[in-house]
Order: C-alpha cells, then structure tokens, then sequence
C-alpha cells in the first residue's frame, strides 16, 4: 500500500484528488494540510510514500517545505520522503526550482486521473516523474551551459555526491546498495535527482560532467569502502 499526504492550500482540490485516489486499492491518504507549515510536522511524523505538494501557498512555499522534507534524508537515508509538486501554472522556473530541491517529479493539477495515481505510483518507487508536455523544456532548463564551471558539491546533497562518486567509479546501482546499505528504490531515487540536478542526459553524462568538473578524480577512494 503507498500512502499519500496532500498538501494544498485549496479545499476543493484537496477533496477532489483524496477522493480520487481512494478509488485505487493500493493508494491510501494518510492527512492532508492546507498549507506547508501545517503539514511539515505531521509528515514528518506520519513518514508516508508520498506528497503532493502544492507549489504556491500562503507562508512556506512549495519549494522551501520540499528542501526541508527531503533534507531530513541526511538523518534516515533509507526513509525519503519523496516530494511530488504540483501546479496549474507551466511555470518552469517554479519547476527548475522545485527539482533542485530535491523533488522527485512534477505534475500539473488538471492532469487525467490515471496520470495522477501513476505518477503517485512511479515516485513511491523511487522513479522520477516529469508532465511529458514539458519534460524536454525542463531538463534543457536544467543542463549546466558550462559545465566545466559547475559547482557539483553545492547542487548535490552530501549522500548524492557519494553515489555519484560511486557511479562515476563505474559502480552498478545494485553494488551503490549495498555498499551504502540502502534500498535499490532509494538508489535509484539518488541517481534520477542527480541527473536532474546537473542537467545531465544520462548517467554516462553524469560521470563525465564529474571528472569534467574536477568533482571526480580516477583514484579517487569509492565512498562505502572500508
């Protein structure tokens, strides 16, 4: 069973979307919140798969309370809390915003029902999920111009940074899990937030941005190494 939090500062899309996704067997609404400074504490509390959040709310806004939730993977790496933003507006900027935050996907509200509940479904497993209407306008927004320049160590959290050195090593995601003790969904998690994060096409991509960058070094010691 994946379970849902929602958060929005809109009643009636709140009601509309529960309601929706208690018609899914395996989907459950654990709470919803109509604002991110209601909800951040109750999330925490109640850890569930998934929210969907809201992207412009009164006080804490979409963006901020994701970095905030996600930021709590420092503590529990294998316990994420996955972010999936939502939005009425094609904003990109917004977008960009929220997936360098560490969201894990973008769905716009007035999408279909099905595509709703699957994006739910696709995040909960640690996939990323982008509206396909603007999946090549973000991710063109998101790959650095100048790579070499990148600052790699201030767009990544401290736990992306080891897997990327660990890819960039050549490392399978099934070897990054057990090396790092996480779950093969949570490794994968990792790799789609680091794509998005730098820009890059593909994990090949990744690495070569790495050494590019001077992030990754040939002899450098694989993080989880004894």
């Amino acid at each position: 069973m994946t379970r849902v939090y929602i958060v929005d500062d809109q009643p009636m899309v709140r009601a509309g979307i529960s309601m929706l996704l208690a018609g899914e067997d395996d989907l459950e609404v654990l709470g919803e919140a109509g604002s991110a400074d209601d909800a951040i504490a109750e999330i925490r509390r109640l850890r569930p798969d998934v929210v969907l959040m809201d992207v412009r709310m009164p006080g804490t806004d979409g963006v901020s309370a994701t970095r905030e939730l996600v930021s709590d993977v420092g503590a529990s790496p294998d316990q994420i809390i996955r972010v999936l933003i939502m939005t009425t507006f094609d904003d990109e900027d917004v977008v960009v915003r929220a997936l360098q935050a560490g969201a894990s996907g973008y769905l716009l509200k007035h999408a279909s029902p099905t595509e709703i509940a699957d994006a739910v479904r696709r995040v909960a497993a640690g996939d990323t999920w982008l509206d396909a209407r603007a999946a090549a306008r973000i991710v063109e927004r998101l790959r650095p111009r100048t790579a070499v320049s990148r600052d790699i160590s201030a767009l990544l959290t401290p736990r992306e940074q080891d897997v990327l050195r660990m890819v960039a090593a050549g490392l399978t995601n099934q070897e990054i899990r057990v090396r790092l003790n996480l779950s093969e969904a949570t490794v994968k998690t990792h790799v789609a937030r680091i794509l998005l994060k730098t820009g890059s096409r593909d994990r090949a991509g990744a690495v070569a941005l790495a050494y590019r960058s001077g992030f990754a070094q040939p002899d450098d010691p694989i993080p989880g190494t004894d």
